[in-house]
């Protein structure tokens, strides 16, 4: 793979040569590989064919993990959130230990896995909240709890420059990643001032509905404001509000 330099950047195909952008810059490269055709009929290609087939089942079920905390993901995550989150999800699924290679799915691996993954990794919840907090999931009633005692703001919380204000957000769902579908709740405190003062015990739950047989995922954040003449602003459009995945409920066993 090489850079394009000069001022004047090409996109497209001339001859065997592909340019093409990418956040990484302008970047070329030679056309090459294997026909399509015969990855998918040629014997020899078996394990490439079982890989391709897992690697889209990992990248349709990142995508609705991302669909289902899409409110919260809009102003928290970074460029290369989408790659990053998919690496995991092939983790997930390689971990099943029941389906034969080709067939091993998000179902039967291990989501928990799936556990600490930050979204934005411009701001992650580890070093940006040093309070400390308790999670909970309960299956049999769908109560997702996340328990923030008090704290003092500028000593607890990293904020980028600017910052006066903040949020806690956070979010629960179950997620069927077979049928594509999801159940989700959301929410966020009050604005808090980021200053010398401890803050009221922060104790919030959202409910699903009860005895999913679904992967059950909680997620917390902050959200970083500019008070502005008695408004609220987004700070530098949300840029590095982290978004973290504090707890996972895999499968419940049969």
């Amino acid at each position: 793979m090489a850079r394009q330099k000069g001022l004047i950047k090409i996109k497209g195909t001339l001859g065997d040569i592909t340019f093409y952008k990418t956040i990484d810059g302008f970047l070329v490269r030679e056309k090459g590989g294997v026909e399509r055709s015969r990855i998918q009929n040629d014997p020899a290609f078996q394990r490439t064919r079982e890989n391709v087939s897992e690697f889209g089942r990992a990248g349709k079920a990142g995508r609705v993990l991302r669909t289902a905390f899409r409110p919260l993901l809009l102003n928290a995550s970074d460029a290369r959130m989408v790659s990053r989150l998919h690496q995991q999800m092939i983790k997930v699924l390689q971990a099943d230990a029941v389906s034969v290679r080709g067939q091993r799915n998000v179902i039967d691996g291990e989501t928990t896995l799936l556990s600490g993954f930050e979204f934005n990794n411009r701001g992650t919840l580890g070093t940006s909240l040093y309070a400390p907090f308790t999670t909970a999931i309960d299956r049999a009633t769908g109560a997702f709890t996340l328990n923030l005692p008090p704290f003092i703001p500028n000593q607890m919380v990293t904020v980028p420059e600017g910052t006066t204000h903040f949020k806690v957000m956070y979010g629960a769902a179950s997620i069927d990643f077979e049928l594509e579908q999801y159940e989700v709740a959301l929410g966020e405190s009050a604005l808090l001032p980021w200053n010398g003062m401890p803050t009221a015990d922060l104790s919030e739950t959202l409910t699903l509905t009860a005895n999913s047989t679904h992967p059950l995922f909680l997620v917390a954040g902050i959200a970083f404001f500019q008070e502005v003449n008695g408004q609220s602003y987004s700070l530098r459009n949300g840029a590095f509000n982290p978004l973290s995945i504090v707890q996972v409920d895999g499968v419940p066993t049969p």
